[in-house]
């Protein structure tokens, strides 16, 4: 804009701002081109109207009725961009903060379901199948051998591999038996067997009841009478419950086999030696707590898996998300609920 253009539309401005002034009427018939300043000469006069109160009448070319609608479709920022940033990530923390709050209601009356369901399973009046429990176990626990018997290998292998890297330095390699079998059996063969099954089974279990809410068929359960947490959730949490303790106790052989694999091939340890320096440093105690870990990781995952299949919208975007949030969160309350267990344990020194 030239400099005399410029000084009209700073004494436009002027008049605009004067008190006096209760209306302002923007026409310009014979306008056939335009460029952005005269764009933003509009939007200041219209924002010096707007601030007194005054009346504006637009009688514009529709191409910039258009471009000065886009202008004031969002309201312009202002103030120091840092101190809006930072007041923007208060904002969304206390929103978090505040979010979490009806999210753990609704965990814990989900929780109180289930405990109900429960209750009235003992008393046999539950509307659980025995078929679905079988299924369930079926899926849980004979299906996921394959697998299980990898890792668990795979992870005693590299667990006395670990071992056997300092060990053999003081030339303590029968070590290496009770280092397997105490890692294994204590903690690490439940934590491999709950984070496969919540990959595995925690997500399977999102994606089924996510679709059902998709197709309305919870719905139709409970139109029915048919409580959705009796017939859906509780078969499989106890499923999950009973198999992945035995699963445990699988995966800790499988991993004690890997170790000895290592100590016989590699270190070249006597295949009885190594058998019997097991059975003296692995205690009957360290099979209990992995049991312990096991149940308690089942029901994590149970309860993770079907919560967010009973808590999934109704599209498939839906169920993408509630399949991807029940591994995280059962992945990250296996890790929580093995720093709660190690801790009681340590306090109670077993």
């Amino acid at each position: 804009m030239s400099q005399p253009r410029t000084q009209e539309a700073a004494a436009v401005l002027a008049n605009v701002r004067n008190p006096d002034i209760r209306e302002v009427r923007l026409e310009c018939a014979d306008l056939e081109s335009w460029d952005s300043s005269l764009l933003v000469f509009l939007v200041q006069t219209i924002k010096a109207a707007q601030a007194r109160e005054a009346l504006v009448h637009r009688c514009l070319p529709a191409g910039v009725e258009r471009m000065l609608d886009l202008a004031f479709a969002v309201p312009a920022r202002g103030g120091n961009p840092r101190q809006q940033e930072e007041e923007g990530l208060l904002a969304r923390t206390g929103e978090r903060v505040l979010a979490l709050v009806p999210k753990v209601s609704d965990l814990l009356h989900f929780l109180g379901e289930i405990v109900v369901s429960a209750g009235r399973l003992f008393a046999g009046r539950a509307n659980m199948r025995s078929q679905d429990l079988l299924a369930a176990m079926h899926q849980c626990g004979g299906q996921a051998l394959p697998i299980i018997s990898l890792t668990s290998l795979l992870f005693g292998l590299i667990l006395a591999f670990v071992g056997a890297v300092q060990l053999t330095q003081f030339g303590a390699q029968i070590y290496v038996a009770g280092l397997v079998g105490i890692g294994m059996l204590r903690v690490m063969g439940a934590v491999m067997v709950g984070v496969v099954m919540a990959g595995r089974v925690g997500a399977a279990y999102a994606a089924l009841i996510g679709a059902m809410q998709v197709n309305e068929e919870v719905d139709a359960l409970s139109t029915l009478g048919i409580s959705p947490a009796e017939f859906l959730v509780l078969p499989r949490v106890l499923a999950l419950a009973v198999m992945i303790p035995l699963l445990t106790l699988y995966a800790d052989m499988m991993g004690v086999l890997g170790g000895f694999l290592v100590g016989v091939a590699m270190l070249r340890l006597n295949p009885m030696e190594y058998i019997n320096a097991t059975i003296e440093m692995v205690s009957f105690t360290h099979v209990l707590i992995g049991l312990v870990y096991g149940v308690v990781f089942g029901i994590i995952v149970g309860v993770a898996g079907c919560y967010q299949g009973m808590r999934c919208g109704r599209s498939a975007q839906a169920v993408g998300q509630a399949t991807t949030t029940a591994v995280v969160h059962s992945i990250v309350g296996i890790i929580v609920a093995t720093a709660v267990i190690t801790i009681i344990c340590n306090a109670l020194d077993v």
